[in-house]
């Protein structure tokens, strides 16, 4: 793994030990003797995306990257994705994953047999139907939170106190 980081870093001209960096938050149990033929095919995956993401390119084009992934290496990909979003970065994503739309996204596009079926603000599309809603929204609906962290910061007894003051 580590000849794969160090390639990564020299081809993308980013500082030595980026790739590896990224590789050991989004998936820390890779070893650096680990070759890439032993890993499972969420750990491939889990690489190539660390190699794109090393390079931060301005522009970033994803196809349901979370296939494979665990429910905690997701969370973590997530944070890295918000973080490119919020240095300026521009992000596509293509993905059944609602539940990474609702942590991630800031606008959704619904296609259906090529055709755009629903299109705007991410809270506003993914409540329109049932069927694009991430479960916290669908088990708390009416309310219009769609992750865990916006239903514990709404219920915390810090909003409370903010509500009221």
């Amino acid at each position: 793994m580590a000849d794969e980081c160090r390639a990564s870093d020299r081809d993308a001209a980013c500082a030595p030990g980026t790739t590896r960096a990224l590789l050991a938050l989004m998936a820390p149990d890779i070893g650096d003797a680990t070759h890439p033929r032993d890993l499972s095919e969420g750990q491939r995956l889990l690489l190539v995306l660390c190699v794109v993401l090393a390079a931060r390119p301005p522009l970033l084009l994803l196809d349901e990257p979370t296939r494979g992934l665990d429910y905690p290496t997701k969370a973590r990909l997530g944070r890295v994705l918000t973080d490119l979003a919020e240095a300026g970065h521009a992000i596509v994503l293509a993905t059944h994953d609602v539940e990474l739309v609702a942590e991630v996204a800031d606008r959704v596009v619904i296609l259906a047999e090529g055709e755009v079926v629903a299109n705007g603000p991410t809270t506003e599309v993914v409540t329109s139907s049932p069927m694009f809603a991430p479960q916290v929204a669908k088990i708390l609906s009416p309310q219009v939170w769609l992750t865990v962290d916006q239903v514990a910061a709404a219920i915390s007894p810090s909003a409370s106190r903010e509500e009221a003051g």
